[in-house]
């Protein structure tokens, strides 16, 4: 009896040792996850097309809670409605009414150009609270879809070896001058949160372009990426939320971002983003995770003296001056002569029975009238490109006065950013707060030891554009190698360093 009495006991020791906590093992296989969103659009400003968002999804397990923020704005600081004070000022907020850790916050700008409230502050912090509040467990899934309909590469490659950027500041080169476009990344990344049962709680989609396409009306809207998220969130489970990760745009436009015979519409544009990424969002099977990772760095960058390049493209535009030559042709016959050597190149300012007469008579009258008029439309011409030349010089070069004097004001070479690596599940996210072009996020994934990691900009402050080291050998020529403070050093430095993050996921 005894020794079946030490049998039971040793068998109800050894029953407990191995029956895991109910609550501790429903805690160790899910992450919880709540998810909100608060109107921000200014309608003191104009007319309003759609609202603007914060939008929040924040995440947690045992240990760690991640906070995920969107914002419909340009940019976190430096430029827009968003102050250079909003991250540290929001961020403490959290810190001291929330007990989340400012490294542990993200905050991503769609960079749509839609005019917010000034007090986004308040309404931040409140839409983190409101996620917060609403935790619930999660199952977790990643993918990736793809979408190469809606934007393109504004660089354009010049015959000459330049390259110029597709922008409404200045008008574009001759066609016969472009011999190529540079390279679009057409990747979503996706990450899908859903309850337990079954019902999605958010989808989390990184993608680059500018969303900068504007609506018929001219009215304040978030853009492509409203439309986008409208669509993800209207044909999923009620409630649930979309949250865009701006992507590398630095150098990616809307499609047909120059159209003049169409009204400028971003709703196409993001319907088709949205499709697509719920076409990605559908292939997701959702399960429970309980990885969750999150690492902040700050990262010491160099800035450029830009003296020299300013000197250069002053030198340049005084040689460009020196082109511009006088012309027998004011705008109105310009135009008159144009349509007419190009409705009829062959007789121009007559019929032809008339140039006819004039052989049969030995007479040159007319011909010698067009060469003339065709060397006066020619001479117009050249001093029109020459001046499409000089507006570009001239706004990029406003672009490097600006960083050159910011630079020698601040009396420093260098600038700290905040680069962050995230890891939610098999979702891996690496974060910058300039505005990458897409090279360098092509280079990232690439480099990266995950299958599905993404980059988005603009995340965590403001540092305007960050083109590559060969995109900066065209400084002055574009917008992206001229906005820019950096000097070339800062790429190598920044993907090794991403690269290291990355691998410590």
């Amino acid at each position: 009896m005894l020794a079946r009495l030490l049998r039971f006991s040793f068998c109800l020791v050894l029953f407990s040792l191995t029956m895991p906590n109910s609550v501790s093992a429903a805690d160790a296989s899910t992450l919880s996850a709540g998810a909100a969103k608060i109107d921000i659009t200014d309608y003191s400003a104009g007319p309003v097309n759609d609202p603007l968002y914060v939008k929040v999804v924040a995440i947690k397990d045992d240990s760690l809670t991640t906070v995920l923020i969107s914002v419909d704005a340009v940019a976190i600081g430096e430029i827009g409605r968003i102050k250079n004070d909003y991250l540290p000022t929001m961020r403490k907020r959290l810190e001291s009414e929330l007990g989340i850790p400012p490294s542990h916050v993200l905050v991503n700008a769609s960079h749509c150009h839609g005019v917010i409230l000034p007090d986004i502050t308040d309404h931040t912090v409140r839409a983190v609270k409101e996620a917060i509040s609403h935790m619930t467990p999660v199952r977790i899934g990643a993918g990736s879809g793809s979408e190469n309909r809606i934007m393109e590469n504004r660089r354009l490659k010049l015959k000459n070896g330049q390259e110029i950027d597709v922008r409404h500041a200045y008008s574009l080169p001759p066609d016969e001058e472009v011999a190529g476009v540079g390279a679009t990344d057409p990747e979503i990344g996706v990450l899908r949160l859903d309850r337990e049962n079954g019902e999605t709680l958010a989808v989390i989609y990184n993608f680059a372009c500018h969303p900068i396409q504007g609506v018929p009306n001219g009215a304040n809207t978030a853009d492509i990426i409203g439309y986008a998220s409208q669509v993800i969130e209207d044909n999923l489970s009620e409630g649930t939320l979309a949250l865009f990760l701006q992507g590398c745009a630095g150098d990616i436009n809307p499609a047909y971002y120059k159209d003049v015979d169409h009204p400028r519409s971003a709703e196409p544009l993001g319907n088709l983003l949205g499709l697509s990424t719920l076409k990605a969002v559908r292939q997701i099977e959702c399960k429970p995770d309980n990885r969750l990772a999150m690492l902040n760095q700050t990262l010491t960058l160099p800035r450029s003296d830009l003296a020299d390049k300013i000197a250069e493209l002053d030198a340049e535009e005084r040689r460009l001056l020196g082109n511009l030559q006088g012309t027998t042709l004011n705008f109105k016959t310009f135009m008159s002569l144009m349509l007419k050597h190009k409705l009829s190149p062959e007789f121009p300012s007559y019929y032809s029975h008339r140039y006819l007469y004039d052989e049969v008579q030995e007479r040159s009258d007319l011909r010698s009238l067009d060469a003339q008029n065709r060397k006066a439309v020619q001479a117009y011409l050249q001093n029109v490109f020459t001046m499409e030349k000089l507006t570009r010089l001239q706004a990029n070069r406003a672009l490097l006065r600006k960083h050159q004097t910011n630079m020698v004001d601040s009396g420093k070479r260098t600038i700290d950013v905040e680069v962050t690596a995230l890891r939610i599940g098999d979702f891996v996210l690496l974060t910058f707060p300039g505005e990458l072009t897409s090279p360098v996020g092509m280079n990232i994934k690439g480099n990266s030891p995950h299958d599905l990691t993404y980059v988005a900009g603009y995340t965590n402050g403001y540092i305007y554009y960050c083109p590559t080291v060969e995109q900066m050998q065209n400084r002055g020529g574009a917008q992206e190698d001229s906005d820019c403070l950096l000097a070339p050093e800062w790429q190598e430095k920044f993907e090794t360093t991403a690269a290291e993050m990355l691998k410590q996921l």
